[in-house]
């Protein structure tokens, strides 16, 4: 019985930290579930191979055209390696995301170094995907993607 209270202490504790880490432009953050939904499109997606990491390849990908949703992490340390990357969204049309957790992000895309952000493509980067496997992702995709721009234009 004592080491329930114990281990739920120890999560409350756990989420009190991420929400104190979380960078002030961190906006708009997701919501519980919209974060869950996100991490299993992201988990799709690597699975598909249509996910970008990092900030450098994100940055690139949006610059050559690329469409996508990228999902920023909000507790990352120095805040400039991430501030040009919502301006960068807005004039190329990306819909953007905050979640809490560099790490939450990190282990939803199969990595275990924690990333910044990660860009969430309909198309892999080599070859083609199953036309089942498509669908899935975009059925996934356009759900998250709507919920966001529903969130982005509520905190405008």
């Amino acid at each position: 019985m004592g080491s329930d209270t114990e281990g739920e202490k120890s999560i409350q504790k756990e989420e009190k930290k991420k929400i104190i880490s979380l960078a002030p432009i961190a906006k708009p953050l997701a919501g519980k579930k919209l974060q869950k939904r996100t991490f299993k499109l992201i988990q799709k997606a690597a699975g598909n191979k249509c996910l970008k990491r990092g900030v450098k390849e994100v940055v690139k990908s949006i610059r050559r055209g690329q469409k996508g949703l990228c999902v920023i992490a909000g507790n990352i340390s120095p805040i400039d390696v991430i501030t040009h990357l919502p301006v960068l969204c807005e004039e190329a049309g990306v819909p953007y995301v905050y979640v809490p957790s560099k790490e939450d992000l990190a282990q939803a895309g199969a990595t275990k170094r924690p990333t910044c952000c990660v860009l969430v493509m309909l198309k892999p980067a080599k070859g083609e995907l199953s036309a089942e496997d498509l669908e899935k992702l975009k059925t996934d995709y356009e759900q998250v993607s709507e919920d966001v721009k529903e969130l982005s234009t509520s905190v405008i």
